[in-house]
Formats: structure tokens, sequence, C-alpha cells
């Protein structure tokens, strides 16, 4: 989610131009020939160990990957492989939401098909259907994540405050966190596809709770982003930032200095996907951090939370190494590959009997995910990127008083229609 997108670079043709294309990102392995893999990668911080662990378990085998952020990444995935210069595995997200969405590149067949893959069957249908286009799969996805408030619990416990779970307590925890100088949640929506995760949030408690069917009756053309809960779910969002539950001037802070406020405990927590866990301990290897779901309501039964797919890896369908790419998804997707990831991350396994032993900082949303309190994330379910794309730049657009939340449901509106 600045140019109305969310997600990782891809390479270039060969391993040296592979390298040379990541500016910003990172870089690693070297070699060349058959037994080198080509990897991009949205997985900043988790995907090296996986790396390392494939290349230990395979000698002789080198993996080139640049790692770098969401809004890079998906402006130039669709370039590279129209081009015939994307790498041979690469960062995918499920569903059809975004530019570096299962459905949007498998279309055009950017995508190899992977429905012959002993895990494609195992995974749960709820991840199956996100992974797959007209019923193949062509995504790798080895983790759920889920969006909450991440809470730095020293940072709490020194401001003497609780973690709410009613929609009153949390705008006391809000004013409370100011007057004592540390704001609430940090909010880094300079980068574009952190101004979703909020909304989600309570658009999951808001839209949702009342009507678990409300993709479908979109679908059918019976119901519509600006006649329905979503704009209480935006009242909510401007409620919040009224309040003063986010750090001045949201729009100057990009995702890794927002990290740095929650981190440090210079904001007493941050409403992001669990993925930023991992994040916030490399800053702060000293700090606890704990996922709650973010309330929108004040029945705190009533409470759900976006859970789904993550990110997985596809194929270059015009892999240079297609072997070897293979190779390294079924070791993603190997209890050893996914445990190691999603341990990483902070994240939940896809598939069930791997023996992953979930952290504290998850319990919640583990037992959210149990008791099926959860939706998928919005995006996921819509017709195209496009109406994701328009949400994240109307945000940007309200936070600095050039949109409203009514103009940007109506363009929602629009695109929806279009793209269906």
């Amino acid at each position: 989610m600045k140019t109305r997108t969310l997600t990782a670079l891809v390479a270039a043709t060969t391993a040296a131009a592979l390298l040379a294309a990541c500016s910003g990102g990172t870089e690693a392995g070297s070699g060349g020939g058959s037994r080198t893999l080509t990897l991009a990668s949205v997985d900043q911080g988790s995907v090296e160990d996986v790396v390392k662990a494939f290349e230990t378990a395979n000698p002789g085998v080198k993996v080139r990957y640049t790692t770098s952020g969401a809004d890079q990444y998906q402006q130039q995935i669709r370039t590279q492989l129209s081009s015939g210069t994307a790498p041979d595995v690469m960062s995918v997200w499920p569903g059809n939401g975004n530019p570096g969405a299962t459905y949007v590149l498998a279309k055009p067949g950017y995508l190899r098909d992977l429905s012959d893959q002993p895990w494609a069957a195992r995974m749960p249908d709820a991840i199956k259907s996100v992974a797959q286009y007209q019923g193949k799969t062509y995504n790798a996805i080895f983790g759920q994540n889920g969006i909450g408030a991440v809470y730095n619990q020293q940072a709490v416990a020194k401001a003497g405050l609780t973690p709410p779970d009613t929609w009153t307590k949390l705008l006391a925890f809000c004013r409370a966190a100011k007057a004592k100088g540390t704001p609430a949640f940090a909010l880094g929506i300079q980068d574009n596809w952190v101004t979703q995760l909020v909304l989600y949030a309570l658009v999951a408690t808001t839209v949702y709770g009342p009507d678990r069917d409300f993709d479908k009756k979109m679908r059918a053309g019976q119901a519509t982003f600006a006649q329905s809960p979503w704009t209480t779910a935006l009242d909510k969002y401007l409620t919040m930032r009224k309040t003063g539950c986010f750090q001045q001037n949201p729009l100057g802070t990009n995702y890794e200095a927002s990290q740095q406020l929650a981190a440090t405990g210079r904001t007493l927590g941050i409403i992001q996907g669990n993925w930023v866990i991992a994040l916030l301990k490399q800053k702060n290897p000293q700090g606890t951090f704990t996922l709650k779901a973010l309330p929108a309501t004040d029945t705190p039964s009533q409470t759900l939370v976006p859970a789904a797919a993550g990110a997985g890896y596809g194929i270059n369908a015009k892999a240079k190494n297609p072997q070897l790419a293979l190779k390294f998804l079924n070791f993603v997707m190997s209890p050893k590959g996914m445990n190691l990831f999603v341990k990483k991350q902070g994240g939940l396994p896809s598939l069930p009997d791997t023996g992953f032993v979930v952290d504290p900082s998850l319990t919640e949303l583990s037992q959210f995910i149990r008791t099926n309190r959860t939706v998928p994330f919005m995006d996921q379910r819509w017709p195209d990127a496009k109406v994701q794309q328009t949400m994240l730049s109307g945000l940007q657009e309200i936070f600095s008083g050039q949109s409203t939340p009514q103009k940007l449901l109506k363009e929602m509106d629009t695109d929806y229609k279009a793209g269906s």
C-alpha cells in the first residue's frame, strides 16, 4: 500500500543483474550455473535463515536473493515477469488483492502450476482457495498471519496501563497514553500499504461481525462499501486519530520508523500484522511483544480478527532452474522449513501437524483462529488489485485532508464494479 500498492522486488535476468537490480534491498549469495537459484522475497529478516538452512541441506547449491519492501516489489514484479527478467522464485500474495497476488500473476501465465506437489492437497480449504487460480495451485503459502494491536509489554507496564478489550476502553487507553507523553500506537503510513491495517482490524468486527456473508453480497451486487458498516469502521479509524491514538505526523513516518517507535517504547505499541513482532525483537532483543485483538465494539465476545494466509512463494513459469526452484518450495513447505520461517516471522504454519510450538506472543491470535473468530484479509476476496490501490492512496489523502471517507468508499465501489 505511495504508488497505491504493497510487496517485494524482483530480480534481473542474470545473477549479476539480479543483484544490481535491487537498490535499497538486501543482497546475498554467490555462484552460477544450474546449482544457483535466484529468489526475490519480501520476507525481510526471515528468509535469510531459510536460505541458509536450504543451502546446508543441499551442499553445493547457492541462492542469490534480494529482499525489499512491499511497495518497491509490487511496482516491478509485473514488468520483470513480462520482460523475462524475473527470478526463479518470487514472493506471491494470496487471492486477488494486489499486483503481486496469485490470481493477478497466474491469469497471464506467469506462474508454474504447483498442483502436483505433495503439500498442495494438504493445505486447509481456506488457504487453498486463495493459493489457487481456476482450481490449480500456484502459491506455496507457508504461514498464517493476523492483524491486531502489538503491545510493547514493558512500555505498557511502565505507563501503568492495560491493553483494552472494548472500544470505550481503547479510546480511554489512547487518552491516558497521550497524557503520559507516550502515544498508544505507532503509525507509519508514509508507506501506503500500512494505511490498510488499522482499517482492516476495525472492519473485521464492524462489517463481518454482523454479517459473515458480506463478501458474497458484494459479489452479487447486493451490498456496497459506501452503504455498509465500512463507513463505521472508517469513522472509528478517524476517531482514533482525533483521540490521539497515534504519534504526530503518521504521513511523515515510514514503516521502519514506526517499528523503531514501538520497539523502543516511544509508543506503547503498533497496529500491524504479527510479522512485525520479529522485526521489533530485532530492534529490542530484551523486549516482550504481544498481539491482541483491536476492539471495535463494547462487547468483547463480538470482536473478530483479520487472519488469513500470508504471502507465499511462486515459481516463474519461465524459471531458468525450475527443478531447483521446486526443491526450494518443497523445503519451505516441509515441517523444518515452514517452522523455521514462521518462528522467525512470529507467525503460524499453514499446514497441520508440523510440530510447531506457538510463541506466547501469538496465544490470543491462535485462540481466535481455533474458535473461528477470524475473517480473511479483506482485499483477498476483491475482484482485482485496483480496489486496494484506490483504498491505500485514498486513505493517505484522507489523512492529508484531500479526501473524505464517503468519497473514498464510492471510488472503491466504482473500481469493485468495474473489476467484477
